[in-house]
């Protein structure tokens, strides 16, 4: 049996060399671990991935840090965070174990190094040196360990107050949002099966059917998540479902729906009557669309490769409702995927010239009086209102629809942006338009 400490640096350092999401590799480094062993390792590496920044200039005021080999600094990372975070973990325990981790990888010299500067940080943790004076932006990217383009971005839209909470939640540990199957149990059913699984259970604050769970360990070693009870899905993305509208009967075309879970909801709202093509342009994907559909029972549900850029002229009109959630930076689910706030912002640029294409196609396959629903999980206005209203400048043909989200009273002019800090959920973006 493995140690949780070990998996979480196979996972740091997976993330680093391999540009790896740190969900994936999380699992990877995971496998084989008992369910104690597991959640240690997520909550160090998503610990330290989360407060980076910060632990970095901690660090460096004990050595030359960013001259070290990159092992070495993932080792003092996580030996920091158990120190400064995790006050269950003995410092003693954190110091030996980093020590001994870079013993077993023939760094003796390093050795040495690593135990002085965890001693050090231990005996001085009440007295840390204290953060550079800086303008409002650097203070808060390096309090919460994001890059400052994003910190002053987010003072931009949001201004101070509202933008150190949306950080500060991106450093929280997150409940995991979770779904009730309406064809496979009641609300009670799933509220009793859910707490089988040891870990805590709460009502979403005002999403019906939706439930937050924490402590439980793997959701998906759970007898009632192989039964197909539930999916998980966060509140805003159900939302963004419950907007579009779908009934029994309908045709939906998903145009990136990879791994499902827009297109399970969809389903479940038609009572797995009608026809739900879920898309994806990776084909090992499909096998992800598939084997959900059928752990929920979802018979309905048909996965189809396919590009969103990509016209079907089979397709054309043949739609009630299209979903295009489409690619795009990810900022609005950094508390979930810590690793994205060190993805390179250049490659950001070129993202709203692909959305524009997808949605651009995906017009073309909604019927008269069809609806369109364009959604993303940032909070970039150059990724969603500035897409979307581009698209309706040039098509006079839809127009958007005003929608209600059940339990959360604000109203919206057919586009509406789920924040954090405001509403609990994912930054999420949703436009609703109607064809005439």
């Amino acid at each position: 049996m493995g140690s949780g400490r070990d998996a979480a640096l196979e996972a740091l350092t997976a993330c680093r060399r391999l540009d790896a999401w740190s969900d994936g590799s999380m699992k990877a480094a995971c496998r084989g671990l008992d369910r104690r062993e597991a959640a240690l390792c997520a909550r160090l590496a998503y610990g330290v991935l989360q407060n980076r920044a910060l632990l970095d200039f901690y660090l460096g005021a004990y050595c030359g840090f960013a001259k070290l080999e990159p092992f070495i600094r993932d080792v003092l990372r996580l030996g920091a965070y158990q120190i400064l975070y995790m006050d269950r973990v003995p410092d003693s325990a954190a110091v030996n174990e980093a020590v001994e981790t870079v013993k077993r990888k023939k760094r003796q010299r390093a050795a040495g190094l690593v135990n002085a500067v965890l001693r050090r940080l231990s005996r001085e943790k009440e007295s840390l040196p204290p953060l550079p004076a800086g303008d409002p932006a650097d203070d808060l990217a390096l309090r919460y360990s994001h890059p400052r383009w994003l910190a002053e971005r987010l003072l931009d839209l949001l201004g101070g107050e509202e933008a150190e909470a949306f950080l500060r939640l991106d450093n929280e540990t997150v409940p995991t949002a979770v779904q009730r199957n309406p064809l496979r149990c009641t609300a009670r059913e799933l509220t009793d099966r859910l707490a089988e699984s040891g870990g805590r259970v709460q009502p979403h604050p005002w999403l019906p059917d939706c439930w937050l769970l924490s402590g439980g360990g793997e959701l998906e070693t759970m007898p009632a998540f192989q039964e197909g009870l539930f999916q998980v899905q966060d509140a805003a993305a159900r939302g963004a479902v419950l907007a579009a509208g779908p009934r029994p009967g309908d045709r939906v075309l998903d145009v990136c729906a990879a791994p499902g879970g827009k297109s399970f909801a969809a389903a479940m709202a038609m009572e797995d009557r009608g026809e739900v093509i879920a898309c994806d342009i990776h084909p090992h994907k499909l096998a992800l669309i598939e084997k959900g559909a059928a752990r929920l029972g979802l018979g309905c549900v048909r996965a189809e490769l396919a590009d969103g850029r990509e016209r079907r002229e089979a397709w054309a009109g043949a739609f009630d409702l299209v979903l295009c959630d489409v690619p795009c930076s990810g900022l609005g689910v950094i508390r979930k995927k810590p690793d994205i706030r060190y993805k390179d912002p250049a490659a950001l640029a070129g993202l709203p010239r692909v959305q524009r294409a997808i949605l651009e196609n995906a017009a073309a396959y909604v019927r008269p009086g069809g609806a369109l629903l364009y959604a993303t999980c940032t909070v970039l206005p150059e990724e969603n209102e500035d897409v979307a209203e581009d698209f309706l400048t040039r098509h006079g043909e839809f127009q958007k629809e005003p929608f209600s989200l059940p339990g959360l009273e604000e109203e919206n002019d057919g586009a509406m942006r789920l924040w954090p800090q405001r509403h609990g959920t994912d930054g999420f973006y949703v436009c609703k338009m109607r064809k005439r």
